[in-house]
């Protein structure tokens, strides 16, 4: 099997069993969706819905971000992972919006990445969900799913996952297959013991093909 076969294949089986895809963060506009993002970076998009209600209640906006003190912010946030540095960049992040940018976030992806907290994966979300960019993002699960499915070949760090798939995958899919990658790596591709016998990318899927080679079976 060559590898555009392998993408077509897969981006086939995505378009007809997940048509419609968008991220599992709870947001109404684009400053909670940032939040949101920079607060899920290892972490659980669950445990974030969690607490932002109560979050965004208390900072609505950048300007009351901006105006908190850490410590306030901190105890918002303290379920989630890496809560000390997270406050001081939610904090930065409000008061770099209010005197740069209006008050208004960003929708330029290299001026999002100015902000305190967000890297090219963050900036790259905000614009596969909230501003109509043709990118994609890579977590954990994107990165860990594109190299054992066979979508990327030794790809060592998340740009150069993004920049095979992005090689092979229609622009206009990008933000789409985004999603694609990262439920199936949360859900069924998991990274302890995937589960090949509910998986519907057998046919295509590298790590698959070798099992079956070297046990005769699924694990």
């Amino acid at each position: 099997m060559t590898l555009a076969q392998r993408y077509k294949g897969i981006i086939a089986w995505f378009e007809e069993h997940m048509p419609v895809v968008n991220t599992e963060l709870h947001y109404n506009n684009a400053y909670q969706l940032l939040v949101a993002t920079m607060l899920a970076a290892q972490c659980t998009d669950k445990r974030v819905n969690v607490i932002s209600t109560a979050l965004f209640e208390r900072f609505p906006d950048p300007k009351s971000l901006a105006e908190a003190e850490i410590p306030e912010i901190y105890e918002y946030i303290r379920s989630v992972t890496y809560p000390n540095s997270k406050a001081r960049h939610l904090k930065g992040m409000g008061e770099k919006v209010m005197n740069e940018f209006g008050g208004e976030i960003p929708d330029d992806l290299d001026k999002l990445q100015t902000l305190p907290g967000v890297g090219r994966k963050t900036a790259n979300v905000m614009g596969a969900v909230l501003f109509h960019k043709n990118v994609m993002p890579v977590d954990t699960h994107v990165f860990r799913v594109s190299a054992r499915i066979g979508l990327t070949r030794g790809a060592k760090t998340p740009l150069q996952t993004e920049l095979q798939l992005s090689k092979h995958i229609p622009a206009a899919l990008l933000p789409t297959a985004h999603h694609w990658l990262i439920l199936h790596g949360r859900y069924v591709c998991v990274a302890r013991k995937p589960k090949c016998r509910e998986c519907g990318l057998t046919p295509w899927c590298v790590y698959f093909g070798k099992q079956q080679k070297e046990t005769g079976k699924t694990e």
